[in-house]
C-alpha cells in the first residue's frame, strides 16, 4: 500500500517533466580537483527547484555541507569546464556567480534540506549514478593508465622525431639558385631536379617539349597533394603513357603546348627554374638549371 502511494506520488509529479534517466545523470557529472562532482543548477534542475534556492537552503544548512561535500569552483575550473564540455548559455554557461559543485556526499545530504516531494528519489538515483561511474573508472582503471602511458610515448617520440628533423633539415645542402652540368652527370643533375620537385607545396609545373616516362616518375617525387601540369607536345604514345600512369599514380595534367618552346621551364609555387635541357635528358650533355626573377604567370601568360 505504502509503496503503492509512493508510486502514484513520484507519477504526478513527472507529469509535467521528463523523467531522468541514469544516462542523463552521468553526462552531468564531472571530475574537478580529482573528485567527481555535479553542478549546482544541474541537481537543481533534477530537483525541480531554482539554483538560488538550492543554494539558500545548503546555505541554512552550512554545518551539513563541509568542504569535501561541496565547494565553489574558482574562474580558472569554471572556463575550463565550460571549453571542456561546451557548457551552453542555455544550461547556465554565462552565469555571473561562480557555481558550486557537490560530491557524491553532498549530493547524499539534499535530501535532507529541500523540501520536495521528489527530493529522496531522485537523491536515490543520483547516487546510484555515482556509483555507476566510480565502478566503471575502477574497473577501466589499467585501460586508462596504458592509454596516459600510450600518449606519453607519443609526446616523447614526437620530441624526438622533431630533435631529428630539425638535425636533417640542419645538415641538408642548401638548394641553390644555379648549377652547371658537364656531360654525363646524369646522377647530379636528376639528384638536383628531384630536390626542386620535393620543395614544392602547392604546385609543379613542367614546361618541355618533350617528355617520357622517366619525366612522370621524377614529378612523383613530389609532397601529396601538390598539384601537377605538364605543358607539352604530345603524340598518342604520350597521351598512352599519361592515362597509364595516371590510373594508379596521383593525376599529373597534361596540357598541349600550342607553339614549340625552345626553353624548358620547371614552375615550383611561385619560382621558375630554366632548364638547360629536357627533363629527361639532363646531365647526358653540358647544361645549366637557374633560378630566374620572372612569375611564374609571366611565364604561363606567353603559352597562350
Amino acid at each position: 500500500m505504502k509503496e503503492n502511494q509512493t508510486n502514484e506520488r513520484i507519477t504526478a509529479v513527472l507529469n509535467d517533466r521528463p523523467s531522468v534517466s541514469l544516462a542523463e545523470i552521468q553526462s552531468r557529472i564531472f571530475t574537478i580537483r580529482g573528485v567527481q562532482v555535479m553542478l549546482d543548477r544541474d541537481l537543481a534542475e533534477f530537483y525541480k527547484v531554482e539554483t538560488g534556492q538550492l543554494n539558500r537552503q545548503v546555505k541554512r544548512n552550512s554545518g551539513r555541507f563541509p568542504e569535501d561535500f561541496m565547494f565553489q569552483l574558482t574562474k580558472e575550473e569554471w572556463v575550463s569546464l565550460k571549453s571542456q564540455f561546451g557548457i551552453s548559455n542555455v544550461r547556465g554557461g554565462d552565469r555571473r556567480a561562480l557555481p558550486y559543485v557537490f560530491t557524491e556526499q553532498g549530493v547524499s545530504q539534499l535530501s535532507g534540506v529541500l523540501h520536495n516531494d521528489l527530493a529522496e528519489e531522485i537523491s536515490v538515483n543520483i547516487m546510484r549514478a555515482f556509483v555507476a561511474m566510480r565502478r566503471f573508472l575502477t574497473g577501466n582503471a589499467g585501460l586508462f593508465q596504458r592509454v596516459d602511458v600510450l600518449e606519453q610515448k607519443q609526446i616523447e617520440t614526437d620530441k624526438k622525431l622533431d630533435v631529428v628533423l630539425d638535425k636533417i633539415e640542419e645538415l641538408s645542402p642548401v638548394v641553390t639558385t644555379e648549377e652547371l652540368f658537364g656531360t654525363g652527370c646524369v646522377w647530379d643533375a636528376y639528384s638536383f631536379l628531384s630536390s626542386l620537385v620535393r620543395r614544392a607545396r602547392h604546385r609543379i609545373t613542367l614546361i618541355d617539349n618533350f617528355v617520357d616516362e622517366s619525366t612522370l616518375l621524377l614529378l612523383d617525387k613530389r609532397a601529396a597533394g601538390v598539384e601537377c601540369t605538364v605543358h607539352t607536345r604530345f603524340s598518342r604514345q604520350t597521351e598512352l603513357d599519361f592515362e597509364k600512369h595516371n590510373e594508379q599514380n596521383a593525376e599529373i595534367r597534361k596540357i598541349q603546348l600550342p607553339l614549340h618552346i625552345h626553353d624548358r621551364y620547371l614552375i615550383v609555387d611561385d619560382e621558375v627554374w630554366l632548364l638547360g635541357a629536357s627533363a629527361k635528358d639532363m646531365g647526358h650533355g653540358l647544361c645549366t638549371v637557374i633560378k630566374v626573377d620572372f612569375t611564374p604567370e609571366m611565364v604561363l601568360s606567353l603559352l597562350k
